[in-house]
Order: C-alpha cells, then sequence, then structure tokens
C-alpha cells in the first residue's frame, strides 16, 4: 500500500451500487461523495430525511450527473432496519459495497426503540441486523465489501458479554467504547465465517483516526463539546482525510478480508490509509462468537452462511 493514497485513487465505480449509513453529514457524507463522484449509485441511508435529501443535492451539485438516492434508516428501531433492508433489495438486482459508517458517541444513558442500551443498540445492532438483512444481495454480487467503521476508542473498550446493555454500570464513555470494540469484533468475525464457507464478499473495519466531525457535538454533554471544540482545532484531521480509511476499504484493490485500516501518521490519529491492528479482545474468535450469538438473539437476524 501507498503511504499517500488519496480519494483521487479510487477505482471507476460506474455499474456498482454502495449503501453507506449516517451519510448526510461527516464522515458518510464524504464517503458518499466520493463514491458518487467515482461513478458509484450511492444510497444514502439516513434517519433524517430531510438532513439527506440535503446532502444528496449537494453531491449532485459538486458531480452533476451523480447518481444518488435517499433511503430513510433508523439504527435504532429494527423495524426500520427490516423495511430498509426490503426496499433495497426490490429496488436494486446487486449490492457491490455495505458500508456501516453511522454513529452516534458519548450520549447519556437512553434506549432504542427496541429497548437496547442507545450506543451498542445503534452503532452495532443496527449494523449487525442491517448486513444481516443485506446478505443474499451482497453474496449475489460479484467483489461485494461490507466495510464497518470503528474507532481509535475501541483500544479502550471491553465487550461486557454478560452485561451488554451496561445495566449494572453505565456510563457513556464505555458505552461508546463498548459499542466500538464490537464494531470491530463484528466486522473480523464476519469475514472468519466468510472465508469459512469459501465466499467471495469480503468483510473490512476501518477507522478514521481523530477527525473533525460533527460526532463529537450531535450526542456528547457540553463538557465533551467543549473538550471537542479545542481538540478538532489542535490535534483533529478533516473529515476528509479522516474518511480515506474507510474508502480505501472499500475501494482499492488488493484489501484483505478480516484487515484493519487506519490512518497511518503517528498513534493512528491521523494521515494516509494503511493496514493497522485493532485490539486483542476483537481478533478472539472465543469472543467473536458470544458477540455474534448474542446479536442474533437480541436482533432476530441469523446469517444464513451455510
Amino acid at each position: 500500500m501507498t503511504t499517500r493514497w488519496t480519494a483521487d485513487d479510487i477505482p471507476d465505480q460506474h455499474g456498482r451500487v454502495a449503501v453507506v449509513t449516517g451519510a448526510n453529514s461527516g464522515l458518510g457524507l464524504v464517503t458518499a461523495r466520493r463514491l458518487a463522484a467515482a461513478g458509484a449509485t450511492v444510497v444514502l441511508a439516513c434517519r433524517n430525511q430531510g438532513k439527506a435529501e440535503d446532502a444528496a443535492a449537494e453531491i449532485v451539485r459538486r458531480s452533476p450527473g451523480a447518481a444518488v438516492e435517499v433511503g430513510r434508516l433508523d439504527l435504532g428501531d429494527l423495524a426500520s432496519v427490516e423495511r430498509f433492508a426490503a426496499d433495497q433489495v426490490a429496488r436494486h438486482d446487486r449490492l457491490d459495497l455495505l458500508v456501516n459508517n453511522a454513529g452516534i458517541m458519548y450520549t447519556p444513558r437512553g434506549t432504542t426503540t427496541d429497548g437496547f442500551e442507545l450506543q451498542f443498540g445503534t452503532n452495532h445492532l443496527g449494523h449487525f441486523a442491517l448486513t444481516g438483512r443485506l446478505l443474499p444481495a451482497l453474496l449475489g454480487t460479484d467483489g461485494a465489501r461490507v466495510v464497518t467503521v470503528s474507532s481509535l476508542e475501541h483500544r479502550r473498550g471491553h465487550l461486557q458479554l454478560d452485561d451488554l446493555m451496561l445495566e449494572r454500570k453505565y456510563g457513556r464513555y464505555r458505552a461508546y467504547r463498548q459499542s466500538k470494540l464490537a464494531n470491530a469484533s463484528f466486522g473480523i468475525e464476519l469475514d472468519r465465517r466468510l472465508r469459512a464457507v469459501g465466499a467471495g464478499l469480503l468483510s473490512v473495519v476501518a477507522h478514521p483516526g481523530y477527525s473533525a466531525t460533527n460526532l463529537q457535538f450531535t450526542g456528547p454533554l457540553l463538557p465533551d463539546r467543549v473538550l471537542a471544540a479545542i481538540g478538532n482545532r489542535v490535534l483533529a484531521q478533516s473529515a476528509d482525510m479522516g474518511a480515506l480509511p474507510q474508502l480505501y476499504a472499500a475501494t482499492a484493490p488488493g484489501v484483505e478480508g478480516g484487515s484493519y485500516i487506519g490512518p497511518g501518521g503517528m498513534g493512528e490519529m491521523r494521515g494516509h490509509p494503511k493496514v493497522v491492528q485493532a485490539i486483542d479482545e476483537a481478533n478472539d474468535p472465543d469472543v467473536a462468537r458470544q458477540l455474534w450469538e448474542a446479536s442474533e438473539r437480541l436482533t432476530g437476524v441469523s446469517y444464513a452462511l451455510g
């Protein structure tokens, strides 16, 4: 991998269909914009339809003729996930790329529509269910990929397998870190299971380093937002740079399934994409199996992998 891979290196995407969750702002918007500019038909999978329509219009202004669609998806509502997936299968005869990008961060204790802890339910369980429901379309498309976006914060996380909803001891940082570790574990385990049945679909994990996006301001409490504003000015890289690892994972030739892609600079906080390493817990097959079984039980979604 070159140490200076940029969005200009994205291969031609004409004829490919990509779903990007949380594509109305931040890393998701940059990812959708770049994929559309390269020729892909991009579905902006977002909870807020108005913001998604505005994002779609912006993409088309930047790339006249771009093929952009909007689909309503609330990852905190399993019924919404099911409806969105069914609609995509009906609309498209192929699905080349699913970017599990959307997320919330450092929110006060709350629950999803289905009663799950808000950050774990949205960041992990919603994407687990979405990927499972879109799996037949992905498996039926040659060269398809699933990219799941984790975070540097997964390194400070731990999966409370006997208390995934953190009912015994909740902390907003703890919940976010667990959800991002779950993202990494899921993406790696999905590839492990795909390889076991000889599937051509690739599952790759990526993280954006420390990137300035609206994620730091839409969920966290005021003290966190103040610190984020300072950090964004002093340390953070742009959203355009932060999106490069997931764009690389999604499009670069030669990417291996199960890879973890992040910025190549000091501490993986910024820089051009490279293959990095998730923590041992994210790579532990036994932990992944337990998380997977719990996710299937909680969401009611099972993966048809033979």
